[in-house]
């Protein structure tokens, strides 16, 4: 695994199809406060289909926060639509193919298949917070499916940053 980016500093590239049918890249995004990555495990996680399902019902608790919100795995095209149908995303921007390389450029954790019905390699959780002008603002990444950000408590700490007009910690 690398390591996590560090806070105000440029977040590492990010491009990756969407079930929508674009290319999703980090330099062309112009979010009013943050662009928020969520990397999930993929279609066979229980536990992301809850917290997906829960960042689909607060999308627009995070837009009125200026919070452009993205979802990626390394699932492949088929599987991410199922994961868009079954759970219920329809208006969640989902991604898809994103390579090893590229989970562990985010200081992801990259696990081994143990089931029939998981990818042979796929990136554990993790939530980024990126500031219009590419830096990392925050960062949590895990290395099994429990133990995520809570989205009510990052939904808090947006509002928290924006009232005080709070810096990026952990760069020291």
């Amino acid at each position: 695994m690398s390591s996590l980016p560090t806070p105000r500093t440029p977040a590492p590239d990010l491009s990756f199809d969407t079930i929508d049918g674009d290319e999703w890249r980090m330099a062309d995004q112009q979010p009013d406060r943050f662009t928020m990555v969520v990397f999930y495990r993929g279609l066979h996680c229980p536990v992301c289909r809850g917290y997906l399902g829960e960042l689909e019902d607060l999308l627009d608790d995070f837009a009125s926060r200026g919070v452009d919100v993205v979802a990626v795995s390394g699932d492949n095209e088929e599987r991410a639509r199922r994961a868009q149908s079954e759970w219920g995303l329809e208006q969640l921007t989902l991604g898809y193919g994103l390579e090893a390389d590229a989970m562990r450029e985010w200081g992801l954790f990259v696990s081994s298949g143990i089931a029939d019905d998981e990818p042979a390699e796929f990136g554990e959780p993790g939530l980024f917070l990126i500031e219009p002008d590419g830096r990392v603002f925050y960062g949590a990444v895990n290395s099994s499916p429990w133990g995520r950000p809570q989205l009510e408590e990052v939904r808090g700490g947006v509002d928290f940053v924006v009232e005080n007009d709070y810096p990026a910690r952990g760069a020291a």
